[in-house]
């Protein structure tokens, strides 16, 4: 079974294939979804993922023939919840387009819930003794002692920083993570969950590097524009940019000016898929000249590739 700490989970980067239709296709329905799997996180939920799909908006996700869910097309996992235990349930998912079309169903995956345990109050101990090491310069593997719990470790749930990124079986104390970047350092976490819900503390933190060296091409943004206007008596440079294609939201970007840090942008609602803008003060003179470029904190924790660098004179409009 494939564990992505992006691409099928978070979330997740460029490196991530794209199963769907392509670019300049004429408009084709988005593909199946692949890389489907479902496992119980509790006596009542199912955690489902699967992998990103070109053109898909939305992914759609279906218990037999009930549709009970939807995710944005940035995302690639969900919890379904409220089911019954101790039942078999088939799941599958569709991605539908920004027009509204639905692509074919994915192939269906099965997973069954465990019985319900009365009044279960208890949480498992934490996973200790987590262990992770680089496996080739695009992939990690973590590996853990397993949990106890006085009725039964259910699954376990894998976190990149603060954000769950897959669930797997409680007879499970290893994965495989891909989609992650050459040279970049990662942390994980584990925690155990039982059939009533209670989650575990957080094992101790891992840490893991992949070997090799990424230029950042691939992350960048593109399509890096700068100008200069003057607003209430002072000059302020006026960017934008196309947002890398990465699997996953961006919500965080550095701008960096004259070769330091000037300031971050951070997104608290949706975020920008198309085109983003930002503008901010660099001072009340006339024909200064700044270097400018930006960079965007990825979805799996790690900064992509910066944009061109774009020279800006205060005042020449340009």
């Amino acid at each position: 079974m494939r564990h992505l700490a992006l691409c099928g989970a978070l979330t997740l980067v460029a490196s991530c294939g794209w199963a769907g239709a392509e670019e300049g296709d004429g408009g084709a329905v988005p593909g199946a979804p692949t890389g489907v799997t479902a496992a119980a996180g509790s006596a009542t939920s199912v955690h489902v993922m699967w992998n990103a799909t070109g053109r898909a908006e939305v992914y759609e996700v279906y218990r037999g023939t009930t549709k009970v869910t939807e995710v944005p097309g940035s995302k690639h996992m969900v919890d379904v919840t409220r089911l019954r235990p101790s039942t078999r349930y088939a799941f599958s998912v569709r991605a539908r387009d920004a027009g509204g079309r639905l692509g074919p169903p994915s192939r269906t995956v099965r997973a069954k819930t465990p019985p319900a345990v009365a009044d279960d109050r208890s949480a498992p101990t934490r996973p200790v003794a987590p262990e992770g090491r680089a496996a080739g310069s695009r992939a990690g593997r973590l590996s853990w002692s397993a949990s106890t719990d006085d009725r039964g470790v259910v699954s376990y749930d894998i976190h990149q920083g603060a954000t769950k990124i897959h669930s797997m079986g409680g007879g499970h104390t290893a994965t495989v993570l891909t989609g992650l970047r050459p040279g970049a350092d990662y942390t994980f976490t584990v925690r155990a969950r039982d059939a009533a819900g209670n989650v575990s503390p957080a094992s101790s933190t891992v840490r893991l590097t992949t070997p090799g060296t990424d230029d950042g091409r691939a992350t960048a943004p593109t399509g890096f524009r700068a100008t200069s206007h003057r607003e209430d008596g002072a000059y302020h440079v006026g960017l934008s940019w196309e947002p890398p294609r990465v699997d996953g939201e961006i919500a965080e970007y550095q701008i960096q000016l004259d070769g330091r840090p000037a300031t971050s942008l951070v997104y608290g609602g949706s975020v920008p898929r198309d085109r983003a803008v930002y503008s901010f003060y660099v001072g009340r003179k006339a024909g200064v000249t700044h270097r400018v470029r930006v960079r965007a904190m990825l979805p799996d924790g790690t900064w992509g590739g910066f944009s061109a660098e774009r020279a800006v004179t205060t005042g020449a409009g340009r």
